[in-house]
């Protein structure tokens, strides 16, 4: 029998394994910029959601912010603390980091800008998730701040994949135990709830009898019913563009960009 390990917590076991995290996302730094010119301008602290490891908050503190860096995961918190022990001391007095669950998040603190980048908002699966996120965000929204995040484009060609199928890639390194690994990725979305599980799968290449499965669940939104659930919780689209470059939405588009405010009350 294979020594197979399916890893826990549905959806979320990938961040079980931050030194893996960095090493898998390490080339993606196309959303840094565009966040860290949004801290930048705003003239007040910044609340980072879903930090992670800080591969974003990190470019926030070079950029002046005062940031509180926000995450629900303990091990990726954990490496954030520790990249953070190298950056320069006035970047670390800037810097607070909190393990909550965005959903009941309670700073009792307003923002200037609060980011949710790099699909955080893509797992808030239900609607009550969703609209308990997004009254988080409100309540700690300074009156005129700016709530900045980006989800990923639905392509139908994409979630149509076969999910019996699987999608190998070429093999991957894991910091964590120092072990190459052959990887595929198989693909299962349900149209009725927009979810889509992400199965990756992991082979030692030393050993090919052990074997690791994670998920990663993420839910998808169509651009309108993006753009309507922040209008019926209270949010005001600024921006609604297809990458962090400004492009126009359309078909093509890999992620949606969105930038809003509260909306005045009525």
């Amino acid at each position: 029998m294979r020594a197979q390990e399916r890893e826990p917590e549905r959806g979320h076991a990938l961040y079980t394994r931050p030194r893996y995290y960095d090493h898998a996302f390490r080339a993606h730094r196309r959303d840094v910029a565009f966040y860290a010119e949004l801290a930048r301008r705003a003239r007040g602290p910044v609340l980072e959601l879903g930090a992670g490891t800080g591969r974003i908050t990190f470019a926030l503190l070079k950029a002046g912010a005062q940031v509180t860096a926000v995450d629900r995961a303990p091990a990726m918190l954990e490496r954030a603390r520790e990249r953070a022990e190298r950056l320069p001391r006035a970047q670390r007095e800037r810097l607070q980091l909190v393990q909550a669950d965005l959903r009941s998040l309670r700073l009792r603190q307003r923002f200037s800008l609060i980011l949710a980048p790099f699909n955080l908002l893509m797992h808030m699966y239900t609607r009550r998730d969703q609209e308990r996120a997004l009254a988080k965000v409100r309540e700690h929204l300074a009156p005129s701040g700016l709530f900045a995040f980006d989800v990923l484009a639905p392509d139908l060609g994409v979630l149509r994949r076969d999910p019996a199928r699987f999608y190998r890639c070429r093999p991957v390194f894991d910091p964590s135990d120092g072990h190459r690994y052959a990887y595929a990725e198989q693909f299962a979305y349900d149209a009725a709830s927009q979810l889509q599980t992400v199965s990756m799968h992991f082979q030692r290449l030393d050993k090919p009898e052990i074997e690791r499965v994670t998920q990663l669940v993420l839910r998808f939104y169509f651009p309108q019913e993006l753009s309507a659930l922040l209008h019926h919780n209270g949010f005001r689209v600024l921006r609604h563009e297809g990458d962090f470059a400004g492009e126009a939405l359309d078909g093509d588009s890999e992620s949606q960009v969105v930038v809003a405010r509260a909306a005045r009350s009525r």
